[in-house]
């Protein structure tokens, strides 16, 4: 069994922690019932955010009763103290308990520290004061933002995307946040569903023993691949190195992965789906791409404004209408029956 301690925090769990984004896409009942499973089979870390609609509802629910034998995080997408304390008060209600154990700020454009005007930080700190929150947090997609904070000193963790698709930057990044003695949690462990072989993705993370990797989870399937992880976590061997180096290859260069901070489109287009859909169609069962429903989905691009907002806001720099024209004239392609697709 691997386990993870999260630098200074003292918070030790095994290496799987649980990513509540995906449970907003299904029902109460069954994301009661998938948290109690990962809690029963020994999942301790359970990540949310406040931006998720009613993740933390769900947990709250799920949760209860055994608060005291489990982690909480979550975040606030807050941009003033106001908002900071309201969004806090909200969390902490849902989440049914009286603290949060590591409270994050959610993907900043910047990195929030005393007296930037912003009065967050110091928010933050009078809640870890009250007894509100344990530890202080920041995520972040912007490389610049997130090596700001590590060097600030004033983060005890940092969530972060990382995954075998990470740049040699990547890499220097979760380095130093060892060497600064924080805590590392990867977001994206599977690129946004782009990386299909959990046990590769497992392998990989458990190379670096200060890092916990944020599964996210929406079915039970998905959920048990990675419980029985627990008592037989995954190792790298040359077979699953070769299979990284080709996904590396597949995957080099600018593709989306998913992260949705382009959104909302004045239009409607689902973009952070929409804009990697070709990879979607060669990388998982291309069926599920290829229903009305998502058919529906990509011909909004048609009605795509040109307006760039998408693009300014993409935390990668790419160049997110031209990835969606592009995207758009494949599939057109894959459902007329003009080229066929294979999947892994």
């Amino acid at each position: 069994m691997d386990y993870v301690t999260l630098g200074k925090t003292n918070i030790t769990v095994n290496k799987n922690g649980f990513g509540a984004l995906p449970i907003q896409r299904i029902s109460q009942k069954d994301a009661v019932k998938l948290i109690r499973k990962a809690y029963q089979a020994g999942i301790t870390f359970f990540d949310t955010a406040r931006f998720y609609t009613d993740s933390e509802e769900k947990l709250g629910e799920a949760l209860e009763g055994i608060r005291e034998k489990v982690y909480l995080a979550t975040k606030t997408a807050a941009v003033t103290a106001e908002e900071f304390w309201k969004q806090l008060e909200i969390s902490l209600h849902n989440l049914k308990t009286d603290y949060i154990d590591i409270y994050q700020f959610h993907n900043p454009a910047f990195c929030p520290k005393p007296g930037d005007g912003t009065g967050l930080y110091e928010a933050m700190s009078e809640a870890k004061a009250q007894g509100k929150i344990r530890h202080i947090g920041i995520t972040n997609h912007r490389l610049a933002v997130a090596k700001e904070a590590v060097a600030s000193g004033l983060y005890e963790t940092l969530q972060f995307p990382f995954c075998y698709l990470a740049s040699k930057q990547d890499l220097d990044l979760v380095q130093a946040c060892k060497d600064a003695g924080m805590g590392f949690l990867a977001m994206k462990a599977l690129s946004g569903g782009l990386i299909t072989n959990s046990k590769a993705a497992y392998a990989f993370e458990s190379q670096f023993d200060h890092v916990l990797p944020i599964w996210g989870v929406q079915r039970e399937s998905e959920l048990d691949e990675f419980i029985s992880y627990i008592e037989n976590p995954p190792k790298m061997t040359e077979e699953l190195s070769q299979f990284i180096e080709n996904d590396r290859k597949e995957l080099s260069g600018d593709f989306c992965r998913g992260c949705g901070y382009c959104m909302p489109c004045p239009v409607g287009i689902e973009i952070n789906n929409c804009a990697r859909m070709s990879l979607l169609l060669r990388r998982s069962p291309s069926a599920l791409q290829l229903t009305p429903e998502v058919q529906a989905k990509m011909k909004k691009i048609e009605n795509c404004l040109h307006c760039n907002q998408c693009k300014k806001k993409c935390p990668y720099g790419l160049d997110t209408p031209a990835l969606l024209e592009k995207n758009y004239a494949d599939y057109k392609r894959v459902v007329a029956g003009e080229i066929s697709v294979e999947t892994k």
